[in-house]
């Protein structure tokens, strides 16, 4: 039975997959040097790879329509009579598909005389019955029919999924009402009749009032008007169509869910494959991915009883010197902490665990103390002769998220100075667009292993424990699995970092490095006045009041001013203010946007939206800013997220610093309760442009260079250059716009985006972007050959070779290829701005710490570093500061940095 917490078991509508890629433009383009189509090929098995990068199954069926008639031609001849043959130049790729498949390890499923619907149906409650939660990857309506609390929808195309809620929005119907709902509607493309003149509102409005087709049989004399009569005319083929757009779930199949479980792949077919259809850039990486499943097959055999008997505990120390020589004997030892609690300022080491050959770890406990526990070895005395491996020179140790277990460890005096490796930031710099990485999901991922997770030893919820109080023989299984696991995923992710120059650079030179600043960020924390916090909290609390007040009066009542719905009733329907948009249910929208564009022109939407932000200003850091103050430093410490954004930037939560606003006088006012402590500064170092100046060394664009060469004001200039005017007649409005469309135009947006923002026309503002690119061709030129780039090779990098894959931008659906667009165009920016304040940090720390400067380094918010300072030694650590960040890299423009010095963070800003 599969924990609730395993990957869903995934079922694809091939069928599905084949016609989308087929309707691929791009795609449709794709063939060999001898003229065989290849677009179906390489589209279906691209999306299918990113079925399985996203949600990493351990079981999975690739489910196509078999050749024939099925059991609904039976019942009904004129079956899908209308649809024309199958075409032949997508019917020549059904066949290496189906075999690139195979090779790939999926299981394929072609059941003759039903549908793939059908066993998809069949399958999914099967999966069911047996604990699987289920996700049908398709676009076909009619699998809505199976949704329900554990089967799911997903469509690749639109990367949304639908669950029952889900169904409920799009159809206005529950999952079950379904079947009467196609039946009513009917499908042209099925040739399934259905009741003239009845389209999918008025058949959700007859299921949702009388709850059935069979209710609405009965009733069908109360229906009035044209609709009813045509209902009444055609009541005795509705059987017949419901049992056509009735999905089977009841097949008697060879295939049961066991034999869905993903094999290994084939390396020696698909290389065959590939060559045959000229598939270079999958030949490319077909080594790595031999490394890859042979690393797999490996663990596979791998089996439990196998694994228990070479995971040990250490309870003696004459075990413990046995290993602490393996330990001091090997070049690569994977190491994993387990700990009392999830604050690394508060935690206390609980156990060890290490390995140093796949399958074979051992386990050191300290401080498990239930009831009955062991005699364990005593923390002090073996950390003491560990030391000399955990802070080696000659780094040796390897392991998962090691910020974490350096923070812990500090707290017992060891600095973990000897890390080679971590396979957390391996995994992100080797494809930083995959969802996650952590260690369960890497090893479902790469090693087709099901991790023992914290729940299942610990419990969940309000009877979770704490690591401590698990039993030993638990505790061994689980913790020395962490270590085995590790050294395992590391050989994978080396051995594909190997093949990659750039990347491994990256994850060495920048990545690497960072974990230990960022721990030594963390653990620095940051002084929070709680006292002048808790002032703000109460005249936010009196504003808010004022607004709601307001509110009520301009309204002509009280409502709800949280509640869209109330909202609307209000603005739209008794007000008449303009509808903006529309929800996906046909509702006047009250989003964001929605509500600034009305409140330039109606004083209610504006007060709205000075409700919703001090109300988050107060929940989301005056009241709870004091909260997370720790009692013992008094100060905040958040925790760095490296493995996050794609783009390498760094996120932060517990408290989340990044989000704080500037823009506000309120936001300003926050920052001032970010304080330095009696004699000392807080000094704040900013890169000016940064993103602009990158464009710039990267565009090569003549003009933006020299402007930045020259020190000019670059919105000024390109205020000049866009309007035709010498730099001092360039005036405020004009300079404004200059500076929306040079920070627009980084972030791929639009003339309609660049109207909305200026309040202007489309018109005008394409006129404006037009002198831009005729006044910046160099710009124009990068901007298109980084999307042809991006579209055939599937990626961009930064600077320092951060890759960003963009599986996106070749997709049909425009939205999501236009998105892919305009990253393809910000994120080299954006990426290798995040790359050199990370290179400018590393360089930072390195000369704070052996100099043992009176100064720490305390936040990072995006292009900015805070630190705290001692007053008397505060501008000369600025100035050294100024020149670290600047050094950082050589473009062909030059890096400035603006730094200021005050009593708190606004004040340094």
């Amino acid at each position: 039975m599969p924990k609730k917490n395993s990957p869903p078991l995934i079922l694809v509508d091939g069928s599905s997959y084949l016609y989308r890629a087929f309707h691929v433009r791009n795609l449709q383009e794709l063939a060999t040097s001898s003229g065989q189509p290849t677009g179906v090929v390489f589209g279906v098995v691209n999306m299918l790879k990113k079925l399985l990068s996203d949600e990493a199954p351990s079981h999975i069926a690739v489910v196509f329509d078999a050749k024939g008639k099925t059991f609904r031609h039976e019942l009904y001849k004129e079956y899908k009579a209308n649809r024309p043959p199958m075409p032949d130049e997508l019917q020549a790729q059904i066949e290496p598909l189906h075999k690139i498949i195979r090779a790939l390890g999926l299981p394929l499923i072609s059941e003759p005389g039903v549908e793939a619907d059908d066993v998809i149906g069949t399958l999914a409650k099967q999966a069911v019955k047996k604990g699987y939660e289920v996700l049908v990857s398709t676009s076909d309506k009619d699998m809505a029919q199976l949704v329900n609390d554990h089967i799911t929808l997903v469509n690749t195309m639109t990367n949304t999924t639908m669950d029952e809620s889900g169904v409920n929005k799009k159809f206005g119907i529950a999952p079950y009402q379904i079947i009467d709902y196609l039946a009513l509607i009917g499908d042209k493309s099925d040739n399934i009749p259905g009741v003239p003149s009845v389209g999918p509102k008025t058949a959700a409005k007859w299921l949702n009032e009388y709850g059935s087709l069979d209710g609405l049989v009965k009733n069908a004399d109360a229906i009035r008007g044209k609709v009813g009569e045509k209902l009444r005319e055609h009541l005795e083929q509705l059987p017949l169509a419901s049992e056509l757009t009735t999905i089977r779930c009841d097949l008697k199949l060879d295939h049961t869910i066991d034999d869905l479980k993903i094999l290994s792949s084939d390396p020696q077919q698909l290389k065959q494959l590939y060559t045959e259809l000229e598939f270079k850039s999958w030949l490319k990486t077909l080594d790595v991915e031999e490394v890859k499943e042979e690393q797999k097959e490996s663990l596979v055999s791998t089996n439990k009883i196998e694994k228990k008997s070479n995971y040990e505990a250490i309870l003696t120390k004459k075990d413990f010197n046995r290993w602490l020589k393996r330990l001091q004997q090997t070049e690569l030892v994977a190491f994993d902490t387990e700990t009392d609690s999830l604050d690394y300022m508060q935690a206390n080491v609980v156990g060890l665990s290490f390995a140093v050959t796949p399958g074979e770890a051992a386990y050191v406990p300290f401080a498990h103390c239930y009831p009955g526990a062991p005699k364990q070895l005593d923390r002090a005395e073996i950390l003491a002769k560990l030391e000399p491996i955990l802070n080696a020179k000659q780094a040796k140790i390897i392991g998962h998220n090691l910020k974490y277990d350096r923070s812990v460890l500090l707290n017992h005096n060891i600095h973990l100075d000897g890390i080679q490796h971590d396979t957390m930031l391996q995994s992100y710099v080797c494809n930083s667009v995959a969802s996650r990485h952590d260690l369960d999901t890497l090893c479902e991922k790469y090693l087709n292993h099901t991790n023992i997770h914290f729940e299942d030893v610990a419990g969940k919820g309000a009877n979770q424990i704490t690591f401590d109080q698990v039993e030993l023989e638990k505790a061994v299984e689980y913790a020395a699995e962490d270590a085995d696991m590790v050294l395992r995923l590391h050989q994978i992710f080396w051995a594909e970092l190997e093949q990659k120059a750039k990347q491994k650079e990256l994850y060495l030179s920048i990545e690497l490095p960072m974990l230990k600043v960022l721990s030594n960020i963390e653990r620095n924390g940051v002084l929070v006045d709680a006292e002048q916090l808790g002032k703000q909290s109460k005249q936010l609390s009196e504003r808010v009041r004022e607004v709601k007040k307001q509110a009520f009066e301009l309204a002509g009542e009280s409502f709800n001013l949280g509640s869209p719905k109330q909202i609307q009733e209000i603005l739209f329907e008794k007000q008449g203010l303009p509808i903006i948009r529309k929800t996906p249910k046909g509702q006047p929208s009250t989003a964001e946007d929605v509500l600034q564009e009305l409140a330039v022109d109606y004083p209610l939407p504006k007060l709205l939206l000075e409700h919703r932000t001090l109300s988050k200003l107060k929940s989301t850091y005056t009241d709870k800013l004091p909260t997370l103050i720790n009692t013992k430093t008094k100060r905040i410490h958040t925790s760095y997220h490296q493995a996050v954004a794609s783009t390498g930037r760094l996120s932060s939560s517990d408290p989340n610093l990044q989000n704080i606003p500037i823009r506000t006088d309120e936001g300003r006012r926050i920052r001032q309760a970010f304080v330095a402590p009696t004699g000392y500064q807080i000094l704040a170092a900013d890169y000016s442009q940064i993103e602009l100046r990158i464009m710039a060394h990267l565009s090569q664009d003549e003009r933006l260079c020299d402007a930045f060469a020259q020190g000019e004001d670059i919105h000024r200039a390109t205020a000049a250059e866009v309007f035709a005017l010498q730099l001092d007649k360039v005036e405020a409005e004009q300079r404004r716009a200059a500076k929306a469309i040079n920070f627009g135009l980084i972030y791929g947006m639009s003339a309609f985006g660049l109207a909305r923002q200026l309040g202007i026309t489309r018109t005008e503002a394409q006129q404006y972007v037009s002198l831009y690119f005729e006044r910046y061709p160099g710009v124009k030129k990068y901007m298109d050959s980084i999307r042809e780039q991006a579209r055939a090779q599937g990626y961009v990098e930064t600077l320092f070779g951060r890759r960003l894959y963009l599986p996106d931008i070749n997709d049909k659906n425009v939205q999501r290829r236009q998105y892919a667009e305009r990253t393809a165009i910000n994120a080299p920016m954006q990426g290798t701005a995040a790359d050199i304040i990370k290179r400018a940090m590393i360089q930072i720390d390195d000369w704070i710490q052996p100099e043992q400067l009176d100064c720490k380094m305390i936040m990072q918010v995006h292009d900015e570093l805070v630190f705290e300072v001692r007053s008397d030694s505060a501008d000369l650590i600025k100035q050294a500061v100024i020149q670290r960040m600047v050094a950082a890299v050589e473009l062909t423009v030059p890096l400035v940095v603006d730094a200021a010095v005050g009593s708190n963070w606004d004040e340094a800003h």
